[in-house]
């Protein structure tokens, strides 16, 4: 076994059910981490991050505890592709710089360590994750992906196809991505799937 545990990366669009498989390895003992949740951290009150996207985007952009207002953020940058390239440029760096150092540092103590990263595919940020020692995919249909998002609180439906329509296509995540998880059948199907995901990460790390 190498001196480092492997590095993986999670992605998948949007209510695709990265966080379902990221519970079910979490579950197994993996440790993960979220850039989705990092970026929450980097934004809180008095943050450089915060303030820089309230100097990108104006004072209305945080509400009234001084908390950023991510239902108006998303309206802005679903409406505007500038914004969202000028929010992407504020918060990607600070992520990846974290989201490398947390992982390196817990890949040190455990064998498996996965990194969910919602927008890998996408040509601007692939690249900077060259780091990765594998990369994990899922995928589910476009139908699947709409009817899961209007169950989310704030999001109607011409929100859930701007936001579908703002992400790159499961070919693209497919042409990156070393295993594929289909998460188009039930939790059964799926459990089945990240069971044999870990079977096959075993075997490369005792090879």
């Amino acid at each position: 076994m190498s001196e480092m545990g492997l590095l993986i990366g999670l992605t998948g669009g949007i209510a695709s059910g990265k966080s379902t498989v990221a519970g079910l390895l979490s579950d197994a003992q993996i440790p993960i981490v979220d850039t989705d949740q990092l970026s929450r951290e980097l934004v809180e009150p008095g943050t450089p991050a915060l303030m820089a996207i309230v100097d990108a985007f104006g004072p209305s952009i945080l509400q009234p505890d001084h908390q950023l207002d991510r239902g108006a953020l998303r309206k802005r940058i679903l409406a505007d592709p500038h914004a969202r390239r000028l929010l992407e440029e504020i918060l990607h760096p600070p992520i990846r710089q974290l989201a490398q150092a947390r992982a390196r540092h817990l890949a040190e103590t455990h064998p498996i360590v996965v990194i969910v990263i919602p927008l890998l595919a996408e040509e601007s940020v692939y690249p900077h994750y060259r780091w990765l020692d594998h990369i994990v995919a899922v995928t589910t249909t476009p139908a699947l992906q709409h009817a899961r998002l209007l169950t989310r609180p704030g999001i109607d439906g011409q929100q859930a196809d701007q936001l579908l329509q703002a992400q790159v296509r499961d070919d693209r995540r497919r042409a990156i991505a070393d295993f594929c998880l289909d998460n188009s059948g039930d939790l059964a199907h799926l459990q089945r799937q990240v069971g044999a995901l870990l079977r096959e990460l075993q075997k490369r790390i005792t090879d």
